[in-house]
């Protein structure tokens, strides 16, 4: 069966963003996309609310043809580009190419999606992420710690009824400060 994996960057004092929504204080460089590719490579589709597929989809729709952009940024746009898409969002109606819209987290169809063949299910979106962990769907967390404090913002695990207990797998460290810490649950 397919894991969930909720794979997201948060700044050292646990904010994802900044009160205005800024997300571009986090580190990430050829080194890193390198890793992340890598890793997307063997998954079978991402999945994210609809603010962060919009955000995502605005930029890496069109970042291939740029001359400016990196040999692994121009990987990662060919993959999220082919990588099948779940958005969550009840005012869509449809969305990008391959891309599939879903109004509700609905366990038993989550269920289904993760009994699919394929590779792993990438999770993006802290308010989705929440309502995933509510029903206990998320299988492994990859969470990307930057060296940047921010003072407030919005934190990745904001949902106070939500306790977890997980079993740390594995670090990395990249040159650029970064730590990816990957954890599953204790349980899973």
């Amino acid at each position: 069966m397919r894991k969930i994996i909720l794979m997201m960057s948060v700044s050292l004092d646990g904010f994802f963003e900044t009160i205005d929504r800024d997300i571009s204080w986090g580190l990430v460089d050829d080194e890193l996309l390198g890793f992340l590719n890598g890793e997307f490579r063997g998954m079978g589709a991402f999945m994210f609310g609809r603010i962060t597929y919009d955000v995502m989809a605005d930029y890496w729709n069109t970042a291939a043809p740029d001359p400016d952009v990196s040999a692994p940024m121009f990987e990662f746009a060919g993959i999220w580009r082919e990588m099948p898409k779940f958005v969550f969002s009840r005012a869509r109606t449809q969305a990008g190419s391959n891309t599939t819209v879903i109004h509700d987290v609905v366990p038993e169809q989550i269920a289904e999606l993760k009994a699919q063949p394929g590779g792993d299910i990438v999770l993006s979106g802290a308010n989705l992420a929440s309502a995933l962990m509510r029903h206990g769907l998320v299988d492994e967390f990859r969470i990307r710690v930057n060296p940047v404090v921010l003072g407030r913002g919005r934190p990745l695990f904001e949902d106070p009824g939500v306790r977890m207990d997980l079993r740390l797998e594995g670090t990395h460290t990249f040159s650029n400060g970064v730590v990816l810490l990957r954890y599953s649950r204790s349980s899973a």
